[in-house]
Order: C-alpha cells, then sequence, then structure tokens
C-alpha cells in the first residue's frame, strides 16, 4: 500500500499544490484523488476520511489521516530523509522551517485579497496597502534565506525543498495579479513559473474541472507570463505514431496534433493535459 494523496482544484486550491509538489518534487509514491470545488463541500466530500475537513490530506500506508501541509511536509521528511524534503544543513533548515512556519500562518492579506487562479492573470489589480506589506514581508524572508545559506541559485536553500512548495502558490498569485515585486522576488516568481513541475499542475489545471466564478475579478487580463506552450491540438480519430500511452501505457484512443505529427493517449484528460503544455511532461518530450 502507498500513500493517498486527497487534493483540491488544481487551478485555485494553493494548498493542494503545495501537498502536490512534496510527492512530485522529492520522487514519493502516490495515488491521487481529486475532490469537485463546484459540488458540495470538501469536508462533506472527506467525511469518509474524518477526522479530514481540508485539502490536502494524506493517508499514510497504515491509515493515519494528515491533513496539514506542514504536517505532511513534516511527516514525509522524517520518512524519507534520503528526499532532500529540507536542507541538510542545521542553519538552512531551521530557516527553511521557520519560513514555511510563516507562510503556513500568514499572508492573510494576500490570501484574501488575491485568490490563486492558475487560469487567468490580471494586470491593473491595484493591490491594498495590507497586500503590498505582505509583498515587502515576502521581500524579506526571501532575501534572508538566500544570505543564510549563501545561495545563488533559483531557489531558496540552493536546492529545492519544502520551503520553496510552500511559496510556490505564492508566485502564482504574484504572477496572476502582476504584483509589485522587486528584480530578486521577480527571479524567483519566474523560477517557479518555470518549473515543470509547477508547468505540470498548472496544465492540469486548466483542463479539468470547470471554471469558478467566484474566483473572478473585475480586472483587465493578459497572458499567462510563464513560459509560452508548444502549440498543440486536439483531433478527431486515431492513426497516432504511438501504440500506447506514454503514462499508463495502456492503448491509445484519444489523440493530438504537434509539429504536423499525431501522438496518441489512454484518455481524454491524458491528452489534454498535454497538449496544454507539451514540454512540461517529461515522459511526452521523450516520445517527441
Amino acid at each position: 500500500m502507498t500513500y493517498q494523496l486527497l487534493l483540491g482544484d488544481y487551478a485555485y486550491s494553493s494548498w493542494s499544490l503545495r501537498g502536490w509538489l512534496l510527492f512530485e518534487k522529492f520522487g514519493i509514491a502516490r495515488t491521487s484523488q481529486m475532490l469537485d470545488f463546484s459540488q458540495q463541500s470538501v469536508a462533506e466530500q472527506l467525511a469518509r476520511h474524518a477526522p479530514a475537513r481540508t485539502v490536502p490530506t494524506m493517508i499514510t500506508p497504515e491509515g493515519a489521516i494528515v491533513s496539514e501541509s506542514l504536517a505532511i511536509a513534516e511527516e514525509l521528511a522524517s520518512r524519507h530523509p534520503e528526499a532532500g524534503i529540507w536542507p541538510a544543513d542545521p542553519r538552512a533548515r531551521a530557516t527553511a522551517r521557520t519560513l514555511a512556519a510563516e507562510m503556513h500562518a500568514g499572508f492573510g492579506a494576500l490570501r484574501n485579497d488575491c485568490p490563486m487562479n492558475l487560469r487567468q492573470s490580471f494586470v491593473d489589480t491595484q493591490p491594498s496597502d495590507a497586500v503590498l506589506a505582505d509583498l515587502d514581508r515576502l521581500e524579506t524572508i526571501w532575501d534572508h534565506a538566500r544570505a543564510s545559506c549563501e545561495s545563488d541559485g533559483p531557489w531558496l536553500f540552493g536546492a529545492y525543498t519544502a520551503a520553496d512548495a510552500f511559496f510556490a502558490p505564492v508566485a502564482a498569485r504574484i504572477a496572476g495579479y502582476s504584483l509589485p515585486v522587486g528584480a530578486p522576488a521577480q527571479a524567483y516568481v519566474d523560477a517557479h513559473l518555470n518549473d515543470d513541475a509547477f508547468r505540470r499542475w498548472r496544465a492540469m489545471g486548466l483542463v479539468h474541472g470547470a471554471t469558478l466564478t467566484r474566483y473572478a475579478k473585475p480586472f483587465e487580463t493578459r497572458p499567462w507570463p510563464g513560459p509560452a506552450p508548444l502549440t498543440a491540438t486536439v483531433v478527431e480519430g486515431l492513426g497516432a505514431e504511438n501504440a500506447t500511452c506514454p503514462y499508463s501505457g495502456r492503448p491509445v484512443t484519444h489523440v493530438m496534433e504537434l509539429q504536423g505529427r499525431r501522438f496518441g493517449f489512454c484518455n481524454a484528460f491524458c491528452r489534454d493535459k498535454t497538449a496544454a503544455d507539451p514540454a512540461a511532461w517529461p515522459a511526452f518530450m521523450a516520445l517527441l
């Protein structure tokens, strides 16, 4: 038996993004179940997993129910010390943990005014003074993190850690609402936008589930500021050059076209998430 991971909507659930990245970035196997944000409440959908009431929720192989992303990070780090979920250096590890804890508990104005929406990017959002104060605090602690371990790479502590997973939804908010930050902070946001795992999550968010009107905002929109995806087209019929899905190995039933070539997948979701951002999927790019 492996871990079970219960998640919310790819496009809107910022906490679920954190939980998923803790598995995806560190190569930890799991099965996933998506909850429907357009149907009954999350708590109702989690009723059979009581006392869980929020997503993400991790169910361990022994059946323990872990429903907070910070607790998930710590439990996975204990069970998989080789994965590098926290920095190995004691000072960097302590700093990473305090940053993750602050993100877990704080930044209420940024959360409330700018809910994560990976389907749109807004301009002229006129952030409040409270949101600007949250952004200033983020820049302070990000600079402190880099200084604490003399990191000059894209991530806060050199290699990717749980702290970066915790700030991935913040990067999405800064990008999604065109929020003003300095050059070092913007470079950190761009690192998230260019990260293949983040791109895979967003690609799934573009094609899975309904567009939820409660996340709409009265601002002008712009193209998403991350990497421009390769242009792929969903097509009818079969006739793909591959006989089996690059993800599951099952027979091809759905097809897309890219660069004049036809590629097949085992279901519509596999096809559509690939078409949304083909370069984000290593298994597909190996096929290409």
